[in-house]
């Protein structure tokens, strides 16, 4: 990513990944059409109301991932052999010990978590075991993403692209089987996603296992190497704190929505439901824009960096534009793909045409936290989503509630956060070194 068009680039880099987002994505999605559609609205909404402490488990170890990413883009880009295969060798290793470490805590956590999100007594048991299962196959989860994380961060987003669309794909068949063949439910759900986690794992510790480059993984080398273990804690741990923690506010955003019970609680996920296949572009724009400045950080080559952040900004805001007017005028046809419960589908419908509006103002949050990884700068993006997405949207709500727990202002709780967010970042980015340095021509 060092020389050539950046529109290219940005667009080659962006494009798989965002394909790769969308495969991921159905994972939890399809678990929720399956049981929105043949079992019931209680179960769609066990399923829906996990989603917020599955990600927070997921967001840390999503944001360790990042700093592995920056230091391996590096490395790369520096062509630095010997300290690409210490992050790789630290960076499974890690990955590892995570596993071990998250699973444990995460199983002993389950019903603590629920009951703190005031999940109802007729959506609790579904919720429980749904859960449970799902962190006992976690280790797959973190190792395919930890996995892929070292192949994207050296320009190869297709193969764990084609990885993840077949366990996408397996992950639906045995969905399927589990629940209308055996009548499993929700614990059916949960098993189908966890078998087709750890098959992508596998996929893709194949590939770096048979690997040559100095990125392929050299089992009796793999240990914890420990200054490069601190470089990437220094990127990652903010980014991974800084997710799990928006995410883990997250649940006290599900709790004020699941006081209007178990119809409004089955909306709401839907709505969510689309609303993560809505952001993808705009994550996989902000993941290119990452591995973009963090390669020509690498190379010393700033003026580069700072150009293919403006045409990722454009390439996003535009993307979305176009998907949020496409999500508000089908809203209720989509929605129905997830469940068919005429009260679920006014909910979901109410929600969608209340957030779509505000979409666009998540795209310059999401490409200047990229960019400012890229260059190893991870702690001011930290401390402004934490204070957006968890202390401003608390704060928030608390005064809502005080008004009247009005469920219109209690859905607004998203998009105050992202603007308040977006504002914050444009003016630590425009202040940062990428642009304060002299501007040269790059290649556009």
């Amino acid at each position: 990513m060092t020389r050539g068009s950046i529109w290219l680039q940005l667009i080659q880099f962006a494009l798989p990944m965002t394909v790769g987002l969308i495969f991921q994505q159905l994972y939890n999605t399809v678990d929720s059409i399956i049981v929105g559609q043949f079992v019931n609205k209680q179960a769609l909404a066990a399923v829906g109301s996990t989603s917020s402490i599955i990600n927070t488990l997921v967001g840390f170890s999503a944001g360790l991932s990042t700093g592995s990413s920056v230091i391996i883009s590096q490395r790369y880009g520096a062509k630095d052999e010997p300290g690409l295969r210490s992050a790789v060798s630290t960076t499974l290793s890690l990955t590892f010990l995570l596993s071990v470490v998250l699973t444990l805590l995460s199983v002993f956590l389950v019903e603590p978590l629920l009951r703190m999100q005031a999940t109802p007594e007729d959506v609790l048991p579904e919720a429980s075991t749904y859960l449970r299962i799902y962190f006992l196959g976690l280790t797959g989860l973190l190792v395919y993403n930890m996995g892929s994380g070292i192949l994207r961060a050296v320009g190869d987003s297709r193969r764990p692209l084609y990885f993840l669309i077949f366990s996408a794909f397996l992950n639906t068949v045995l969905d399927l089987l589990f629940v209308i063949k055996f009548d499993m439910g929700v614990a059916g759900v949960a098993y189908a996603t966890i078998i087709a986690q750890f098959i992508s794992a596998l996929l893709v510790l194949l590939v770096l296992t048979l690997e040559h480059a100095p990125y392929g993984i050299r089992w009796k080398e793999l240990r914890l190497h420990l200054p490069t273990l601190r470089k990437i804690l220094s990127v990652g741990l903010p980014s991974g704190i800084q997710q799990a923690l928006t995410s883990f506010s997250n649940v006290f955003v599900q709790s004020y929505i699941n006081h209007f019970g178990s119809a409004c609680m089955a909306g709401w996920s839907s709505c969510n439901k689309l609303d993560a296949f809505l952001t993808i572009p705009m994550q996989s724009i902000a993941l290119a824009s990452t591995t973009f400045v963090g390669q020509n950080y690498g190379a010393n080559q700033l003026p580069r960096a700072r150009e293919g952040v403006k045409k990722a900004q454009i390439l996003s805001v535009g993307i979305t534009l176009f998907l949020s007017a496409m999500i508000m005028i089908f809203a209720r046809p989509l929605s129905s793909l997830i469940s068919p419960d005429a009260d679920v589908l006014d909910y979901s419908e109410k929600f969608i045409h209340i957030m779509s509006p505000f979409y666009f103002a998540m795209c310059f949050n999401q490409t200047y936290a990229g960019a400012l990884r890229g260059i190893g700068k991870a702690k001011a993006p930290m401390f402004i989503m934490l204070f957006s997405f968890v202390l401003f949207r608390q704060i928030y709500l608390y005064v809502v509630k005080l008004l009247g727990n009005n469920l219109n202002f209690i859905a607004l709780a998203y998009p105050v956060g992202w603007v308040m967010c977006s504002l914050l970042l444009m003016v630590v980015y425009h202040r940062s070194e990428l642009c304060r340095s002299e501007t040269q021509p790059a290649n556009s």
